[in-house]
């Protein structure tokens, strides 16, 4: 499986580089990666232009690569066509990912790290019953959270980048 995902990341490498950006590459590698880790990956058959473009697809969901007021900003249409993919092929391939792999509109591993510190699910916390945004706690108690995987940690992601 390492050889077929390579393929891919080859594709969202150089798509990310010419028309994205290193985050976006990133986000791209870990989701690759999910998809290869599965037992039976679905990255074993099929074009692999479309794996890659589905994930891209995927990808850009989660971070509204398509809309117009975002940075980088690209259309679904224009995706498609600098990956030389059909357009619905791509979006039914990026639908196939988001069901197998369970993933909705807030993803905080695929957030861009912009996303991710402007969501404000991303710093929802429960204590004792209550919700509270994980900002307003005392800086050990953000820590633990942090050390838990309940918040992002937006330095480790920094620093990793």
């Amino acid at each position: 499986m390492r050889d077929r995902a390579q393929e891919v990341l080859n594709i969202t490498d150089c798509a990310c580089h010419e028309h994205l950006d290193d985050e976006y590459a990133q986000i791209a590698r870990l989701l690759v990666t999910r998809l290869a880790r599965k037992r039976l990956s679905p990255l074993a058959r099929g074009d692999v232009r479309i794996w890659a473009a589905g994930v891209l697809y995927a990808v850009g969901q989660i971070n509204f690569l398509f809309d117009p007021t975002q940075t980088p900003h690209l259309t679904a249409k224009q995706l498609a066509e600098r990956l030389g993919v059909v357009q619905t092929t791509m979006a039914n391939k990026a639908g196939l990912i988001n069901r197998m792999l369970d993933i909705g509109m807030f993803e905080p591993d695929l957030t861009r790290e912009a996303m991710l510190v402007q969501h404000p699910m991303a710093w929802i916390v429960e204590v004792d019953g209550l919700l509270i945004d994980a900002r307003t706690l005392p800086p050990e108690l953000q820590d633990e959270a942090r050390r838990r995987g309940l918040i992002p940690d937006v330095d480790r992601r920094s620093a990793a980048a």
